[in-house]
């Protein structure tokens, strides 16, 4: 028998959905009665989000009226987290340079308590090249895997600007080149290390763009170091399945999931077929089956899951997360009657 755990998603965590939005603000779109009641309906340790939220094509699924890009990086999140089935997000800008905690603070003074955030860590931290202002590579990275650098420029300031209100910190390693692939245990080693190193208090993913070093030391080293797999749908990645054989029972505890890209497609040619993210192109119901599955499986357990779509996995990151509501919902109710 499969059982709900206790407690209903409290919804209206600020003064409520369809309340006046002051002038300058961005205001939320009107939330459908069945997208509020779907949001009663999921287990409370089940947090859904998207990977940003600067969108303007999300007018009237996320958005009020017709909000530019700029406004909505600047005034947009308050918006997104009075959704209901919205209650985690991603910040990818730190991937790209590491943010004050100030920067954090503003974040976290825009959403309501129960939110929790999903950041990446720089990538200056898990490329082993070093990049131009262009993005070429130039030399290696002193920084790669550098723990001193980790805790001072990256895990202090999320921490400390974030509060209770941070959730996994996210160490994506880009593709790696053979150097690092061909010798996953030496890989797994100084990833170990690394993790180790750094402050225990705080939630650590690791997502990866090499199948090859999905084995049984890159396992270890996460158990070492208190980290836990970032599942991610990725066309250079095993599917969510086999993820998750390859991860055993040793990787229980707070699921994290990013739902990326769909297969087949680059990140380009995803955009240009995809904008502007208003509407579901190319439905993967296979990985949401999968997903869902996954996700209901550690909620039932009573573990927490942070999971975040992009606009790029089906074309629109909000109707993504709707859908996938909607099926962990339906085979919660299927596991209730059995």
């Amino acid at each position: 028998m499969v059982r709900k755990p206790a407690g209903g998603r409290q919804l209206n965590l600020f003064e409520g959905p369809h309340s006046p939005t002051a002038p300058g603000e961005v205001g939320p779109a009107q939330v459908p009665q069945e997208l509020e009641e779907l949001a009663r309906r999921l287990p409370d340790t089940i947090r859904l989000g998207t990977s940003s939220w600067s969108f303007p094509g999300w007018q009237g699924l996320v958005y009020d009226g017709r909000p530019t890009k700029a406004k909505l990086a600047r005034k947009g999140l308050a918006a997104y987290a009075r959704h209901p089935l919205l209650r985690t997000v991603g910040i990818d800008r730190t991937y790209y340079a590491p943010l004050p905690a100030s920067a954090f603070e503003e974040y976290a003074e825009a959403v309501p308590d129960d939110f929790r955030f999903l950041v990446k860590a720089a990538g200056s931290c898990t490329d082993p090249v070093g990049r131009d202002a262009a993005g070429r590579p130039a030399g290696d990275n002193e920084r790669f895997l550098h723990p001193t650098f980790a805790v001072d420029e990256i895990v202090g300031p999320f921490s400390e600007g974030l509060g209770p209100k941070a959730g996994p910190l996210v160490f994506q390693f880009p593709p790696l080149g053979p150097a690092q692939v061909s010798q996953p245990a030496r890989f797994a080693e100084r990833l170990g290390r690394f993790l180790s190193a750094l402050p225990r208090g705080s939630l650590y993913a690791v997502e990866l763009r090499d199948r090859e070093l999905l084995g049984p030391d890159y396992f270890a080293a996460l158990a070492s170091g208190g980290a836990t797999h970032c599942f991610n749908v990725h066309p250079r990645m095993p599917t969510v399945e086999e993820q998750r054989r390859l991860a055993g029972p040793a990787q229980d505890g707070t699921l994290v999931v990013r739902w990326m890209l769909h297969a087949g497609l680059g990140y380009e040619q995803a955009v240009e077929r995809y904008e502007p993210f208003a509407r579901l192109v190319d439905e993967d119901r296979s990985t949401r089956a999968s997903l869902a599955d996954l996700c209901l499986d550690r909620a039932l357990r009573g573990q927490q899951v942070v999971l975040v779509a992009n606009n790029k996995a089906e074309g629109s990151a909000p109707l993504t997360v709707f859908r996938l509501a909607e099926r962990i919902a339906r085979q919660l109710s299927e596991g209730a009657k059995r």
